[in-house]
């Protein structure tokens, strides 16, 4: 019985810092918003793999043909 009067404070004390951590938390900002890194990750670091041609913010910047159009042009 006298571990009781150990447990329960130590318990409140717990349960205490745990209440004001999520408050901190939630007055930081972390909870704002949940689902931007989850979809951040599907468009991470692939510019360089996209075609020209396919990327919606930019225009091509050099037209698509075969060598023996490029060829007649130059004459």
């Amino acid at each position: 019985m006298d571990i009781l009067y150990l447990l329960i404070p130590i318990a409140l004390v717990l349960a205490g810092v745990a209440i004001a951590a999520f408050f901190w938390s939630v007055n930081s900002g972390q909870f704002d918003d949940l689902e931007s890194p989850a979809h951040r990750i599907l468009y991470d670091d692939d510019e360089d793999l996209i075609p020209e041609d396919a990327r919606p913010d930019s225009t091509p910047t050099h037209k698509a043909g075969n060598a023996s159009e490029d060829r007649r042009n130059d004459d």
